[in-house]
């Protein structure tokens, strides 16, 4: 057919009629291997499930034949269903939703209206039908909806791989509610106006990893052999003072950009080695006390970064002339930086500069645009006026 012969209306019809028939040939397709399944075919092919066959033969995903063979299983208790697709009222994916919800019904079928549910699923998205599915099986089988609840959160796991290059992969799945735990706060953190230049998936990224620095610097999470959890920086005494020196993460290896970031708000604990051996060990020492860290926050009240309110809770004091450097720790050289902002200054080659009584300008490097990347609102803080 030539489609360039059809107008807008007519080329729409056609597809239309496409959609019909396609779902019509889906429809058999799907009885027909529900009885496949039933004969135990793939058995004697071979396959460990009909899915495990209709995959590897009939090009489907795992999802998408487990939708076939539970549309072929469910179809006949719902003939009403089986007319509407072949009318084209009702596409294989909803049919799909409303199987899936009377096979894990089951017998409790009967408390459904399936007529009142043919009707909604005909003037439905796929997407709503599927999200009514769900509800209406928490309503007729509120039982059976928290034992596959327990299920599903059973299959929760999460893993997080170093990489070769000191990059970190982290991978999982969560239950329902852990998940939109998570995304709730990440997408709270990572909130940003039109003038940040990062994705929303790196956004995300970062929202993670201020969030685990926040929880670190509170104090507030379980101790392990005695020891609140921390990230451990090593280096050699000329790595802190800016000469060529190693400095690792956990091992891996950092800039010395990163270093002179870590090291503005840290403890510091002299080991003293000969010959490979440790010799002396001495105490630990914060590069900032109590007391200074008290009056920064309430002089700064929160991020100092132009356009950003990340409140004092969710920062880190910036030394304007770097520790590493000679830089005092007096209330005079430190500013609050958030997470994002705190590495601009360092790795990003954004500079701080004093114009004025606790005054200052941020000025980024010379080969990037010059504009304000916005950051994010801490929990709870309007935007600034």
């Amino acid at each position: 057919m030539a489609f360039e012969e059809l107008t807008d209306f007519e080329l729409g019809v056609h597809m239309r009629r496409l959609r019909t028939q396609i779902d019509g040939l889906e429809k058999e397709f799907s009885l027909a291997a529900d009885a496949f399944r039933k004969r135990g075919a793939h058995l004697a092919l071979g396959h460990t499930s009909a899915v495990a066959w209709l995959r590897a033969n009939c090009h489907l995903s795992g999802t998408s034949a487990a939708d076939r063979l539970c549309v072929g299983k469910e179809l006949e208790s719902v003939p009403e269903l089986s007319t509407s697709i072949d009318e084209g009222e009702v596409g294989l994916q909803s049919a799909a939703a409303v199987c899936h919800l009377m096979e894990q019904i089951g017998d409790k079928r009967d408390k459904l209206d399936p007529e009142a549910l043919l009707e909604w699923t005909k003037k439905m998205s796929v997407g709503q039908i599927r999200n009514l599915c769900k509800h209406l099986r928490y309503y007729v089988d509120p039982d059976g909806a928290e034992r596959a609840d327990e299920v599903d959160f059973e299959r929760r796991w999460l893993k997080i791989s170093k990489l070769a290059d000191g990059m970190h992969v982290i991978d999982g799945i969560l239950d329902a509610v852990g998940g939109a735990a998570i995304k709730a706060a990440l997408e709270a953190l990572a909130r940003s106006g039109a003038k940040d230049g990062r994705r929303h998936s790196q956004r995300m990224a970062d929202a993670l990893v201020e969030l685990a620095h926040h929880g670190l610097d509170s104090g507030t999470l379980p101790a392990r052999n005695s020891v609140k959890p921390h990230l451990n920086v090593t280096t050699t005494l000329e790595g802190l003072q800016g000469l060529p020196g190693a400095a690792t993460v956990e091992g891996a290896p950092i800039s010395q950009k990163t270093l002179e970031r870590v090291v503005c708000d840290s403890t510091v604990s002299r080991v003293m080695l000969a010959d490979s051996v440790v010799v002396d060990v001495g105490r630990a020492t914060r590069i900032i006390s109590p007391a200074t860290r008290r009056a920064l926050k309430a002089r700064d009240k929160h991020c100092q970064f132009t356009g950003c309110d990340r409140p004092a809770s969710w920062t880190t004091p910036h030394h304007i002339e770097f520790w590493s450097r000679g830089g005092s720790t007096s209330l005079s050289n430190l500013v609050l930086l958030c997470h994002y902002h705190h590495r601009l200054v360092h790795e990003g080659g954004w500079q701080v500069v004093k114009v004025g009584h606790h005054q200052l300008r941020f000025i980024p490097p010379t080969d990037m645009p010059a504009f304000v990347p916005w950051r994010a609102r801490g929990p709870g803080v309007p935007w600034a006026a």
